[in-house]
């Protein structure tokens, strides 16, 4: 039997479990010295030096982010629809709202026209997604930030090593999360990592992450528990280090994918970015999720959807808007396997399985 090949492969070796292990072995389990050295290394390897702050989980870190840097009731954020769940939920629980609008079809990231065109009295701030790991248009988006004088907060959960005109992305916004979830092109088992533009919010997002103390027992604020942990900061320093290999090692895969695909729509990337591809995401403009069930049942192709339900239509929004581009895009995006762990005899498989459904559907 052929054996499946996997959308997503965390990978966790020697190297990751001798670190729990040093970490186990010192007794000192929770928040300390390993969170602090991977939050130096982090900084000083992706985000230009940037001081970071660590926290439990990628939500908290863009939750944590928001309060730090004032968001609250009454405020306006601007995101996209077309994304997970966690940038607009994060907005919503500081009290203040997400305003939903359309990405560009061509990368899937916000539209700047659409952003401004969505600009009220009470837009605190834009929040680009980098979607898949490609940058949002990040010039655009700081022309319109600066000439409306709101701030911009980065979502690069995905985008671990992606620059924009040779800048990483995290180093535009008052504040940027990545996260370190199994999945993501780098973990720590679990965990966010927030680089961050000012001391007033790191002091104030290191607050909110331990209970409002930074001293204990001396509480300034009501904060919360959203700490990360030793044993996670110790697998994050060392998925780290091998980050670089495996990007490259994505990038070859997605040349691969690019160079052999046909009949479907290969993902773009600007020339002004460096794409780091969390996901390798294709377009199927007709029968998609057909085309999926095909991948998987037939072809033991590993496949996934990111994302088939726009934000603004979750249950837990309910808006009625019209985002023509984003709507497109849930219906059509299709990921294929990209990570690092794929052989040879994997991207040859994945190609003969899309070639075929799509020659199939034509």
């Amino acid at each position: 039997m052929v054996q499946p090949i996997p959308a997503a492969k965390p990978i966790i070796g020697k190297e990751e479990r001798e670190a729990v292990d040093r970490v186990m072995q010192s007794g000192m389990l929770a928040q300390g010295p390993e969170v602090a050295a991977f939050e130096q290394e982090f900084g000083a390897a992706l985000v230009s030096g940037r001081a970071c702050v660590a926290t439990n989980s990628g939500t908290s870190g863009l939750h944590l982010g928001l309060l730090a840097a004032g968001v609250g009731p009454g405020d306006e954020v601007i995101v996209p629809s077309f994304t997970f769940a966690a940038t607009a939920n994060s907005v919503a629980l500081t009290g203040a709202t997400p305003v939903f609008v359309d990405i560009e079809p061509t990368y899937f990231c916000l539209d700047p026209v659409a952003v401004e065109a969505a600009i009220t009295e009470k837009t605190k701030a834009v929040m680009p997604v980098h979607l898949f790991g490609h940058p949002a248009n990040m010039t655009a988006l700081q022309a319109i930030a600066d000439k409306h004088g709101i701030q911009i907060y980065e979502d690069a959960a995905q985008a671990h090593g992606a620059t924009w005109n040779g800048a990483p992305v995290g180093t535009f916004g008052e504040f940027a999360m990545f996260s370190l979830y199994p999945t993501k092109n780098m973990t720590s088992g679990e965990g966010g990592m927030d680089s961050v533009a000012n001391p007033e919010i790191e002091r104030r997002m290191r607050l909110l992450r331990n209970q409002g103390m930074l001293k204990q027992y001396e509480n300034e604020l009501v904060g919360l528990n959203n700490r990360m942990t030793d044993l996670h900061a110790a697998i994050g320093r060392v998925q780290l280090g091998k980050l670089a290999g495996w990007t490259k090692q994505r990038q070859e895969n997605a040349a691969f994918l690019d160079a052999n695909l046909q009949g479907v729509a290969v993902p773009a990337v600007a020339a002004e970015a460096t794409h780091v591809y969390h996901q390798y995401t294709i377009r199927v403009t007709e029968g998609r999720d057909a085309f999926a069930d095909a991948l998987r049942n037939e072809y033991g192709v590993g496949c996934g959807v990111y994302y088939p339900i726009p934000n603004h239509r979750l249950p837990s929004f309910k808006r009625e808007l019209d985002l023509p581009e984003t709507e497109k895009a849930a219906a059509e995006v299709l990921s294929l396997p990209v990570h690092p762990s794929l052989s040879e005899e994997d991207l040859n498989r994945i190609v003969a399985a899309v070639n075929t459904v799509a020659k199939a559907g034509a």
